[in-house]
C-alpha cells in the first residue's frame, strides 16, 4: 500500500499576481499575520484530520472496516482506483484553494483536502492499529517534531528555496509511477522506498515554507496552509510506514 506524492501534475505555487506582494515583502505587521494564519490553518487542518479519523474509527464498527479492506484489497486495481482519485481530488482542492472569486471556495478547497486526506489514509490506520496501534501516536509525535524544526531552519534563515520545485516536482512524479507499478504488479515497496519518501516530504516542507515567506501573497494564507498540510501528511505516512515495517522485524 502506498501513497501518491503530491500532485505532480499540478503546479500549486504559482508566480505572484501582477503587482501582489509576496509575504517577504509586505509590511511587517501583514507579513507576521499571514504567517500567523497560515500555521493556525495548519493547525486547524490537523486538528479535523484527527477527527474525522476519529469518528471513523469509532461510530464504524470493526467488520465493517473490515470487508471495506478485503474489498479495496481484493484485487491489485482496488488502491489504483483510489489512487488516482485521490490525485484528481487533490487537484480540485488545490484550484479552490489558489482561487481569488471568493474567501469561500479556498476555505471549501482545504475542506476537501483533509477529507481526501482522511479517507485514504483509513487503510494505513486500519492496519497500523492491527499490528502496531503504539506506532500511529509515535509517528505523529515524530512528524510534528521533524516539521517544527524544519520550518524553524527556513523562517530563521528566510532562504528562498523556490528553486527545488522542479526537482520536487520529477521527484514526486516518480514516486507516483513507482507506486502505479507497484499497484500494477503487486510489488511491495519495501523499507528503503519508506526511508526515501520521507526524505522528499521533508524536501517539500522545507519547499512549502519558504514558498510561505517567497511566494504567497498575504491573504493567500489558506492556500499556503493546504500546501503545508499535504506534506505533513505525506511525512507522517511514511514514518508510520516505517515505524510498522520496524515492529513486524
Amino acid at each position: 500500500m502506498s501513497y501518491p506524492s503530491q500532485n505532480p501534475y499540478q503546479n500549486p505555487y504559482q508566480a505572484p499576481a501582477l503587482g501582489a506582494v509576496p509575504a517577504m515583502f509586505a509590511e511587517e505587521d501583514a507579513r507576521v499575520t499571514f504567517i500567523r494564519r497560515t500555521y493556525l490553518h495548519l493547525f486547524g487542518a490537523i486538528l479535523l484530520f484527527i477527527a474525522c479519523e476519529a469518528a471513523v474509527f469509532s461510530l464504524v464498527p470493526m467488520e465493517t472496516l473490515h470487508g471495506l479492506m478485503q474489498t479495496l484489497f481484493a484485487n491489485r486495481f482496488g488502491w489504483l482506483i483510489v489512487l488516482f482519485g485521490f490525485m484528481g481530488v487533490s487537484w480540485l482542492a488545490n484550484t479552490w484553494a489558489m482561487s481569488d472569486v471568493s474567501r469561500a471556495m479556498q476555505y471549501a478547497g482545504l475542506g476537501l483536502y483533509v477529507l481526501a486526506e482522511a479517507v485514504i489514509f483509513v487503510p494505513l490506520l486500519y492496519v497500523a492499529n492491527s499490528v502496531a496501534p503504539m506506532a500511529i501516536p509515535a509517528a505523529g509525535v515524530l512528524t510534528l517534531v521533524m516539521f517544527g524544526g524544519l520550518t524553524t531552519l527556513v523562517l530563521i534563515t528566510r532562504s528562498d528555496l523556490t528553486s527545488w520545485g522542479k526537482y520536487l516536482w520529477l521527484a514526486g512524479l516518480g514516486a507516483v509511477g513507482v507506486a502505479v507499478c507497484a499497484a500494477l504488479f503487486n510489488l511491495q515497496l519495501g523499507v528503503w522506498f519508506s526511508g526515501a519518501m520521507v526524505v522528499l516530504a521533508s524536501g517539500y516542507i522545507l519547499y512549502d515554507t519558504s514558498n510561505v515567506l517567497h511566494r504567497y501573497r498575504t491573504e493567500q494564507y489558506v492556500a499556503a496552509s493546504l500546501a503545508l498540510f499535504a506534506s505533513v501528511a505525506l511525512l507522517f505516512w511514511y514514518i508510520l510506514r516505517l515505524m510498522m515495517s520496524m515492529r513486524r522485524d
